[in-house]
């Protein structure tokens, strides 16, 4: 039987947790599909399911996300055909690897316009992005969006996006050189929190009244000053906790602030209807196809250096997207 170079752990910690095994490939049932990648996209939810923060049932195979040329299609699968480019964000866990089995109803054609290393680094972080601007609530031209992390893989995407749409974004960044890349991406403003008061000069740039939207995926460090840079009735988005869970605490504060209106989303719940991460997916693909949105891979590690790629990203070294090649 086949068998395919996979990354797994067998149980929580650092990133000399992550081991590279040789795992038989099988064959795609009702509804599954065989893809042999070209490129693995990273991405900080690893970071979070390798360390336990996310509870899996262990061993785990790593990975959300990829592309690839489709080798093989189950009973059922209409969409997909063995030949086809493709690329997906999806649960299970396990891209990781030069090939898998796995089900076929988050993985979509990918457009001949986008290369593979576009596409595995996309479509999570872009998804993501999707469902932020578009899907959570509405979001107007001209309205005012802070988005922490504003150089990273969901940050730049974030940026471009906002632009195209006539949005105000705000970005932080940990470095002169990250808000840089920020602003040459789209933001109108950015601010360096190693440097600055973030919550404080948001309020200046935006005459005291606040932001309407806020996206967060830092978590703990940044979650009291994100709360305070809201006008009344504005959005908390929190999608993420790079440097830890936000700990408990008091509903009132919301009201306090003026009515505000708080989300801890997960991409996988927008996604899970297969008609959805069609439409969401057609409209990443449109961005990219048509320039508006560029993705920018800041570094590439192979495969067998994956650890080293999970040390970076956790170090916030990297910028942009982040892909393992194969």
């Amino acid at each position: 039987m086949a068998t395919a170079k996979t990354v797994i752990i067998e149980e929580t910690g650092g990133p000399e947790k992550l081991k590279i095994v040789d795992r038989p490939l099988g064959t795609p049932g009702p509804g599954e599909i065989l893809i042999r990648h070209n490129a693995i996209g990273l991405n900080f939810i690893e970071v979070y399911q390798r360390t336990g923060l996310y509870k899996n049932p262990l061993p785990l195979t790593m990975g959300m996300e990829a592309s690839g040329v489709v080798e093989a299609v189950g009973e059922g699968v209409t969409h997909l055909k063995p030949g086809d480019r493709a690329a997906y964000a999806a649960n299970p866990p396990g891209a990781y690897c030069e090939a898998r089995v796995m089900p076929a109803v988050h993985v979509m054609p990918l457009p001949d316009a986008i290369s593979f290393e576009e596409g595995a680094a996309m479509m999570l972080k872009g998804l993501t992005v999707v469902y932020l601007f578009e899907r959570i609530t509405p979001i107007a031209r001209g309205e005012v969006v802070l988005m922490q992390a504003a150089a990273g893989g969901v940050g730049l995407i974030g940026c471009q996006w906002a632009r195209s749409e006539g949005i105000t974004l705000i970005g932080t960044a940990g470095s002169k050189e990250k808000c840089d890349l920020a602003l040459a991406n789209g933001a109108a403003h950015a601010i360096n929190y190693r440097t600055e008061d973030f919550a404080a000069r948001v309020r200046e740039i935006t005459g005291g009244e606040g932001v309407h939207v806020v996206m967060d995926s830092v978590g703990r460090d940044t979650f009291d000053g994100s709360l305070s840079c809201l006008r009344p009735f504005g959005f908390m988005m929190l999608f993420g906790a790079s440097s830890g869970p936000v700990p408990l605490f008091d509903l009132g504060r919301l009201a306090a602030g003026g009515s505000l209106k708080i989300t801890r989303p997960s991409l996988f719940n927008y996604i899970a209807r297969h008609e959805d991460c069609m439409s969401m997916s057609q409209r990443l693909f449109e961005k990219v196809a048509s320039g508006q949105v560029k993705i920018d891979i800041g570094q590439s590690f192979p495969l067998e250096e994956v650890a080293e790629a999970h040390r970076a990203l956790e170090a916030r070294a990297t910028t942009g997207s982040t892909i393992l090649t194969l």
